[in-house]
């Protein structure tokens, strides 16, 4: 197929909540209203993880590790959510949703916690953070989730790893937009949990990056010596197995929502709400570096199929989205 070069994409503007969750030292724009004084907060001790340097045996074996693993989150999340313990009786839900649904780790946490609790037999889904915590209450949320551990520390004598880690949640932030663009432009009734699927997408590689970091860099070493390899191959050659079935493993075994594991499995892509997830996510990867990837041309057509739209403008539409993130 020939391919057509795309236009050219300059960097985008602003500076999104995850960006400054990332770059602690960047600060936000100060607030309009005044705020209480901060409470002093836990900052997560530099600490000495223990690394996976030999892949496991099989897919079986990653899910036996990864079931009970830690999972980090960022060490803004961590101090912010320390900040509102030490303000618990003024905090709520919304407040809380706010801190956690930036960081994709700290959402699978609270997801994977409150669907651990539900009841065998019991039917109601939590399908956003807003709703988990909800059901959760503030003081049990407090109770159950302490002091959290921080990527930054975990990474800390890893620097490469840090540096790919925080280009991959970059990436799941800018795939959440786009899902969302384009389920609102084609109606769809289920816009959130499209997000939040696009947003979790990769939590499988994010987690790879925290425990297995020598593993996870030989895969990106790989794909960028040769940017043809299929991602599938790659990680099944340095893994042995599917960072896509392992996914989908660990949202089941976590008995996360029934929709959110179906929109996220790539074997349903003939179905629009699995499509809507996967081109967001395709497109915030080849994307990532600019808007020249060779892929593109392929990935807008799709897109216009998906959103019932002629090529050139599909192309106005993810540009437009992208220029919000």
């Amino acid at each position: 197929m020939t391919r057509r070069a795309l236009p050219g994409k300059g960097p985008r503007h602003g500076l999104s909540a995850l960006t400054y969750a990332m770059h602690p030292h960047i600060l936000p724009p100060m607030p309009t209203q005044p705020q209480p004084p901060e409470a002093p907060v836990t900052v997560s001790p530099v600490i000495s993880a223990a690394y996976l340097t030999a892949p496991l045996q099989d897919l079986e074996a990653w899910t036996r590790y990864f079931r009970d693993a830690e999972i980090p989150v960022l060490s803004r999340t961590a101090q912010e959510l320390e900040g509102l313990r030490a303000d618990e009786d003024n905090v709520d839900a919304s407040t809380l949703a706010e801190v956690i649904e930036v960081d994709p780790l700290m959402t699978l946490k609270l997801l994977a916690h409150v669907a651990g609790k539900r009841r065998p037999g019991t039917f109601t889904e939590t399908e956003s953070v807003t709703t988990s915590l909800v059901m959760m209450g503030i003081t049990p949320f407090f109770r159950s989730f302490g002091p959290q551990p921080t990527i930054e520390a975990r990474l800390h004598d890893q620097p490469d790893a840090l540096e790919g880690l925080r280009a991959l949640l970059l990436r799941a932030e800018r795939a959440a937009q786009f899902a969302m663009g384009f389920a609102v432009h084609r109606g769809d009734t289920d816009v959130g949990v499209i997000r939040l699927a696009a947003f979790l997408h990769d939590f499988a590689e994010m987690l790879m990056w925290c425990h297995a970091p020598t593993l996870q860099r030989q895969i990106a070493e790989a794909q960028h010596v040769d940017p043809g390899l299929r991602t599938a191959a790659v990680q099944r050659s340095v893994l042995n197995m599917d960072l896509d079935d392992l996914r989908q493993t660990l949202m089941k075994l976590w008995h996360l929502p029934e929709l959110l594991v179906r929109i996220s499995d790539n074997r349903h892509a003939d179905q629009p709400i699995v499509r809507n997830v996967l081109l967001a996510v395709r497109l915030a990867r080849h994307t990532m570096h600019g808007w020249d990837n060779p892929a593109l041309p392929d990935d807008i057509d799709d897109i216009a199929r998906l959103l019932n739209a002629l090529p050139r403008v599909a192309l106005a539409f993810v540009h437009k989205i992208d220029h919000a993130v």
